[in-house]
């Protein structure tokens, strides 16, 4: 595609995006959720105008990366220490349930070869939580309990289905090697850590010795880049990456002027791209009647299972019933993250046409009702997010404090 070509286009999808994300905000549904609507309309499902290509794709994933990057840094890290044995329960109600229901619609369908039926049971076990995350952000709940809950278990959800994939791919090929899998995400969880220690050390003590307040932001820009490349190196999802990469940051004084700098260019040239072009990639022109049935059966099966499995788990847990409804929806879209298993298994021959076609559908249809069940749940709870703005004039006064030190030194 000539220059001049991609320049339009990209024109012209941030006007559909826009005009999306009004008529949502006026019906009072998230922006996200016509953004994508909107990109069904344009795609090759019904107008056909635009399709995905190679500079479209790259802007999306970019758009995907910023906004878990942006959610890493307004992470509480010490809320996340602190519950790490919650979010490793509710993960393990989001994979074990879904995997289990999934098997069991397929084999309801007739699918009873168990590499089908099981992989199609890895799939609805992935969580991709990058359009929660947006919603939460217009709710003003990211920062709450039930907003950490969806963060901190959909990481180790992450980690979990690597290991089932690893598994069930080296049952199926016998190609995997599950202990070099699970060694590499060892050692990249392990080197990410230390990392980021040393990182907090040296920016909170030196920082502004180092003078790095004008530099900061594309210091933290490179590092969720690095982060997220050397995450998919490890065989796991690039999102993981650049909110680990964010949560490292957080913890430093400069967060909230590095999460302030890259929401302008994430949320105004990548993120619009990302959303539009979920809907873009559906192609739901050919499905028949009887896939269309199945895949309405395995989106309500996609949709109870991560309620129920992940609601349940924080329930055990400790969080109220409302709380735990809260969590398990955010737990329900599956996004980028299935459709690359899904197109692993394709590829090497695991699931077929059919069921493919299924699963992205399912993927698609996850994404969409998120939104609005996210806000059906949310509706009438105090914002949380405020005390993110709070943390703003904090880490300026102490920039300012500083400086005055400085200069009073200087006069010494």
């Amino acid at each position: 595609m000539e220059g001049k070509e991609i320049l339009l286009q990209l024109a012209l999808i941030y006007v559909f995006a826009r005009i999306g994300g009004y008529i949502s905000h006026k019906l009072h549904q998230p922006v996200v959720l016509g953004e994508m609507i909107m990109g069904i309309i344009i795609g090759p499902s019904v107008l056909g105008l635009f399709h995905m290509n190679e500079v479209l794709h790259v802007f999306s994933e970019l758009g995907v990366i910023l906004l878990m990057f942006i959610a890493g840094l307004e992470t509480n890290v010490s809320e996340l220490k602190s519950s790490a044995k919650s979010f490793t329960v509710i993960a393990l109600g989001g994979v074990i349930l879904p995997f289990i229901f999934g098997y069991a619609v397929c084999y309801a369908f007739g699918v009873h070869k168990f590499s089908e039926a099981a992989f199609v049971g890895l799939i609805l076990t992935a969580t991709s939580v990058s359009i929660t995350v947006q919603t939460l952000r217009e709710l003003k709940q990211l920062k709450s309990k039930q907003g950490m809950g969806i963060l901190g278990a959909a990481i180790i959800d992450d980690v979990m289905g690597i290991v089932l994939l690893a598994i069930l791919m080296g049952m199926v090929t016998g190609d995997s090697n599950i202990g070099a899998t699970i060694l590499n995400i060892v050692i990249y969880f392990g080197v990410v850590f230390v990392f980021g220690f040393i990182f907090q050390r040296i920016v909170n003590n030196y920082g502004y010795t180092l003078n790095l307040s004008g530099s900061i932001t594309i210091i933290g820009l490179i590092m969720c880049l690095i982060l997220a490349y050397y995450a998919e190196k490890a065989e796991i999802a690039a999102i993981t990456g650049a909110y680990l990469a964010g949560v490292i940051l957080s913890t430093t004084s400069y967060r909230t002027k590095i999460s302030h700098n890259i929401e302008i260019s994430a949320y105004l040239i990548f993120t619009p791209i990302f959303f539009v072009g979920i809907g873009m990639s559906t192609e739901i022109k050919n499905i028949g009647a009887s896939t269309l049935a199945f895949a309405m059966v395995a989106l309500i099966t996609a949709v109870l299972s991560k309620v129920i499995g992940c609601g349940a788990g924080a329930r055990m847990m400790g969080y109220k019933l409302k709380q735990s409804l809260q969590i398990g929806v955010g737990m329900v879209s599956r996004g980028e993250v299935a459709l690359i298993v899904t197109s692993v298994g394709l590829k090497q021959g695991i699931i077929e046409s059919r069921l493919f076609t299924v699963m992205v559908l399912v993927v698609v249809l996850t994404s969409l009702v998120t939104p609005p069940l996210l806000k059906w749940t949310f509706k009438g709870e105090p914002e949380a997010d405020t005390a993110f703005f709070d943390a703003e004039e904090e880490d300026e006064e102490h920039e300012g404090n500083h400086n005055k030190q400085n200069a009073e030194l200087a006069n010494i």
